[in-house]
């Protein structure tokens, strides 16, 4: 098996310093809807410069670099202990070179690694082994903390907010957890929601949603129509940029529905906020190519 530690790293520098351009062609729609002169207005003229001048240096978009969450699609056949190797290895590199912060701290301890790994769960990596012609994937997601520590998950009926085991208390708590993040997510955001599962597939699944791009289309009508409607409602509470009040607060909302057992009724939503960095490499025999 080839080693593709160097290309790794080339897909961490990617993700950290070069946002990809369905997000930034969204914020400059957004910074179009918003009145010249506004704190809003400003703060995202403010995070357009930020991006260019990131892209232009290979600087981190954002001071908090994030977790590293990696989703490796691998050809049978291939040893994801390599593989996981490789990726680690990419990750130390990567901090040295400054493109990610040292931000891997033990929770016991409070002892900070110092290179970005730590447990096995850190960086975090998911496998999945697809058919031995297919090409090897490897997406990377960065997110940072504070977007991460306004995510949130329900449990439906939820008798507080009137919010029952259906699409109409999904809406509920989901618009109640863009509410009570305000701008501690560092909007304006992206919202990734799954409905199911138990308790940890209902939050791998509402992160895996955000792997898409902004404007992806939901294959389900029903879903698609309510992704749209969180997304103008959320937008008409006035948080807006940084939470400075404006127009702008949610680019996109994702959907997604898992089975569940009938006990449980679980709806998870992963905020990712305006640096939403994402990147994927595909290798294919001795091609590399990054999106």
């Amino acid at each position: 098996m080839q080693d593709l530690t160097q290309q790794i790293l080339e897909l961490v520098r990617r993700t950290s310093t070069d946002l990809p351009a369905d997000i930034e062609n969204k914020l400059r729609a957004s910074l179009a809807q918003e009145e010249p002169g506004s704190a809003a207005h400003g703060a995202l003229e403010t995070i357009l410069k930020n991006v260019a001048l990131a892209r232009k240096n290979s600087t981190p978009i954002c001071q908090d670099t994030g977790t590293p969450l990696f989703y490796v699609h691998y050809p049978e056949g291939t040893s994801t202990r390599k593989l996981r190797r490789m990726i680690q290895d990419a990750v130390i590199a990567a901090t040295k070179k400054n493109y990610l912060r040292p931000n891997s701290v033990d929770a016991i301890t409070g002892k900070n690694t110092g290179d970005n790994t730590g447990d096995e769960h850190y960086p975090t990596i998911h496998f999945e082994e697809v058919d031995e012609d297919q090409p090897l994937t490897i997406e990377l997601m960065l997110k940072g903390g504070g977007c991460e520590n306004v995510g949130a998950q329900y449990k439906l009926p939820n008798v507080g907010m009137h919010a029952g085991r259906d699409l109409a208390g999904v809406r509920k708590v989901v618009l109640d957890a863009v509410y009570q993040a305000q701008g501690k997510g560092c909007a304006p955001g992206v919202l990734g929601i799954a409905i199911g599962g138990d308790r940890g597939s209902s939050y791998l699944a509402s992160k895996e949603t955000l792997l898409s791009k902004i404007g992806d289309e939901n294959p389900n009508p029903e879903l698609a129509a309510m992704e749209q409607q969180i997304t103008e409602e959320a937008n008409q509470m006035g948080i807006g940029p940084m939470g400075f009040g404006g127009k702008t607060t949610v680019l996109d909302t994702k959907i997604k529905g898992l089975h569940r057992l009938p006990a449980s009724y679980f709806v998870s939503v992963s905020y990712m906020c305006w640096a939403y960095r994402r990147r994927k490499m595909t290798v294919q025999g001795d091609e590399v190519r990054y999106d």
